[in-house]
């Protein structure tokens, strides 16, 4: 049995993202090596004593509990057989994600003279979009009217509706006009690539002269911070973001300016 091929099968059929489907096959392939037998007669024992090996080496509590997902699909999903393990690791701590000022967020943009870069920028942080979401962005995904634009096929292979700034619609409407099919045209390939976004980032954020670790995605955890201090229900972020669990977006309250967003304690 094949069975690095019956789970590429079935992670496809499933729709599983590209990174994921990556990441699973490589941590299977590291078990195949650590033990060499018959797919059919895996047992928890083996999959145990491969995580236990991982713990062993000082591997990251993120990284093993990747591996275990990695093994619980290949046992439970493709070879039918129970897979519940309890495993105590230690956990690498959680970090909250880095978030600019909107001071720093408009010398950022300002900094920016390209008027395509600027605009995708633009948009990372005034809509809140994955950085895959903006470069993969088409002329018919765009409704100027109702200021709504919609991701296709984002994160988790759903639709969903993002906010268009109205400083924005202007430069939408000329880049819409110039394009073909999408919004940000590459030059080898059907549309520019997310590494040709990060060296703009990284470029404007030096120019800038900020410190922070600055990436695409930091645009939209600022959208979601800012967007909390304004005053906005959580639900609403949730949505605006397309998080499944209300708990993801929920992280964002922790970064949040309690005077911003006028919170008084009940002992006041």
């Amino acid at each position: 049995m094949d069975i690095l091929e019956a789970m590429k099968k079935e992670m496809f059929r499933r729709k599983l993202s590209h990174c994921t489907i990556i990441t699973y096959l490589f941590y299977v392939r590291k078990f195949l090596l650590f033990c060499p037998k018959d797919p059919r007669r895996f047992s928890k024992k083996d999959c145990r004593l491969f995580l236990e090996r991982f713990m062993d080496k000082g591997v990251s509590g993120s990284s093993i509990n990747v591996a275990l997902n990695s093994l619980r699909f290949m046992m439970e999903e493709v070879l039918r057989k129970s897979m519940r393990l309890n495993i105590k690791y230690s956990k690498t701590p959680k970090s909250l994600p880095t978030c600019l000022t909107k001071s720093e967020m408009l010398r950022l943009i300002n900094t920016i003279s390209n008027e395509k870069h600027r605009l995708i920028v633009s948009l990372l942080y005034g809509s809140g979009l994955r950085v895959s979401e903006v470069v993969k962005l088409k002329k018919k995904d765009i409704h100027l009217e109702e200021k709504i634009g919609w991701v296709r096929l984002g994160k988790g292979n759903k639709d969903r509706p993002f906010i268009i700034p109205v400083c924005l619609v202007n430069d939408l409407k000329d880049r819409i006009e110039n394009a073909s099919s999408y919004l940000f045209k590459g030059r080898k390939t059907s549309h520019l690539s997310t590494r040709t976004v990060q060296v703009i980032v990284k470029r404007a954020a030096e120019k800038a002269d900020i410190a922070k670790n600055v990436h695409p995605h930091t645009f939209r955890h600022s959208f979601s911070t800012h967007l909390l201090e304004m005053g906005n229900d959580v639900t609403v972020v949730q949505a605006l973001l397309g998080h499944n669990e209300a708990r993801t977006t929920l992280t964002y309250l922790h970064m949040v300016n309690p005077k911003l967003i006028s919170v008084k304690s009940p002992l006041d």
